[in-house]
């Protein structure tokens, strides 16, 4: 392990097929930068419960997923429960998952999947700093479009009064990585069945402008143009 690696604990060590457990800091990062939605799981408590077994139960709920450095950036209502689970503090878990390819082998057995996921815990806090927020609010904008935060409407004082932002410390964290051909019993090697990977990607489709758009004959913005062509279009 050096400084780049998340340490290894009983928190975060992969140990179903160790050797694809993965602590390294930056590979961490470029799956979740990769990662557009993350689950994120807490503790809910019930609310007007008398039942002991109710004080709480586990939730899970898909967020839009950025990465500011080692935080966690999620954003909403502040009346949402979920934020203000986040913002208090709590523990909480955040699971992301990209599927590259269906593993095909000769007995259904070792049918797998390839694939790249992270799981991260950490703790969040309320970012109130004036210009913590306003950066926040980029990263996310520059999360669903680079280029977008400089073209579109800036969020107003009253938008920004009704959005809590929470920066959920990356404190540990783990991936686990598959790839490569099916592994098949040694005597099922011989079978005449088709084995091997299908990839699997996510391309960007045709922009599909609005009513307010394509009535103003808006042009398709550069920025666009550039996501999709390296999106694969």
């Amino acid at each position: 392990m050096t400084q780049t690696d998340f340490p290894q604990t009983d928190r975060n060590r992969v140990r179903r097929s160790p050797a694809r457990g993965v602590y390294d800091k930056a590979a961490v990062h470029r799956i979740l930068d990769a990662s557009l939605i993350g689950h994120v799981g807490f503790a809910a408590r019930a609310e007007n419960s008398d039942v002991a077994e109710q004080a709480s139960s586990p939730c899970v709920i898909p967020m839009l997923l950025v990465r500011h450095g080692d935080d966690l950036l999620f954003h909403g209502a502040r009346t949402s429960r979920l934020i203000q689970v986040l913002s208090s503090g709590a523990e909480i878990c955040v699971s992301v998952a990209i599927v590259d390819g269906l593993v095909l082998a000769k007995s259904i057995f070792h049918h797998s999947l390839n694939y790249r996921s992270v799981v991260v815990y950490g703790r969040g806090r309320e970012v109130t700093d004036t210009r913590e927020v306003e950066a926040a609010f980029k990263a996310i904008s520059d999360k669903t479009m680079r280029g977008r935060w400089e073209d579109a409407r800036k969020p107003s004082a009253k938008e920004k009064k009704s959005t809590t932002v929470v920066a959920v410390n990356i404190e540990s964290a783990s991936a686990k990585v598959r790839s490569g051909d099916p592994v098949d019993d040694p005597e099922d090697q011989s079978l005449p069945v088709w084995s091997g990977v299908i990839p699997v990607a996510t391309h960007a489709g045709n922009a599909v402008a609005d009513r307010h758009t394509s009535e103003a004959r808006l042009q398709l913005p550069e920025y666009v143009n550039e996501y999709l062509e390296q999106a694969g279009h």
